[in-house]
């Protein structure tokens, strides 16, 4: 575990936000949190500035768009550490993001999925989109996630097109009983071949969120993805 982790969670009333709390409370790295509604038994404040007092040495963005694109900024410009869990982010805002991470000389990882399992996806989907240039995409959420399709999808979707050459459709479902559930299928003449990830509870984000937090305040710069964890994990600087 890196030492003296502080973290700083923006979106801490939320669901995600609470799981998130609770597991790095659970590890001691729990700084304090951001949210329209202080808290005070929970360190939860309603202002970056409020929250920054109680020198937080990372922050985890788990709000939603257009708020997150701000929030984040207005970390990273105060020169800490930021691991943003929302998508919606567009090429120009993650540029922007990275720009100035690069320029207080902090990281900045922007994360479409914090499960290790889901990344993996992505990576094996990537692999077998050199033999199978054939495919679609399904991703299938709970009836409260806003927006459509997931950034998940999104970002499966240009990995195997870079690939392939042509981008997979995707097909989004939106239904009570889920969560959060990919599939890539890949077609050719006589076979098919599927990969699938399904995420049955919110739990199944916390070793990549805890992963992140902990690593990020070792790089310089934007990073997209959990892909560079996993290489962290590899070599023994990030612990799940």
């Amino acid at each position: 575990m890196a030492p003296n982790v502080r973290v700083l969670v923006a979106g801490a009333h939320g669901r995600m936000g609470t799981v998130a709390r609770e597991a790095l409370k659970q590890s001691g790295e729990y700084c304090c949190g951001l949210a329209r509604t202080i808290d005070p038994q929970r360190q939860i404040f309603d202002s970056l500035e409020a929250a920054l007092a109680r020198d937080p040495n990372v922050m985890l963005d788990l709000t939603t768009q257009p708020g997150s694109f701000e929030i984040s900024v207005a970390a990273v410009t105060h020169g800490l550490p930021t691991v943003v869990g929302a998508s919606g982010w567009s090429d120009e805002q993650r540029a922007a993001l990275g720009a100035i991470a690069s320029r207080q000389g902090v990281g900045a990882l922007i994360v479409p999925n914090f499960s290790l399992g889901a990344t993996l996806m992505m990576q094996f989907a990537q692999r077998a989109a050199r033999f199978f240039p054939e495919a679609e995409i399904i991703e299938l959420h709970h009836a409260g996630k806003k927006d459509k399709p997931s950034g998940t999808a999104r970002e499966t979707a240009e990995r195997v097109g870079g690939v392939a050459g042509r981008t997979p459709p995707i097909h989004s479902v939106r239904l009570a009983g889920l969560l959060a559930h990919h599939e890539v299928i890949f077609g050719r003449p006589g076979e098919l071949l599927t990969i699938r990830h399904d995420s049955f509870a919110r739990e199944s984000f916390v070793a990549g969120m805890l992963a992140a937090v902990r690593s990020v305040v070792h790089r310089r710069g934007l990073s997209v993805g959990l892909d560079s964890i996993l290489d962290d994990l590899t070599a023994g600087s990030a612990s799940l």
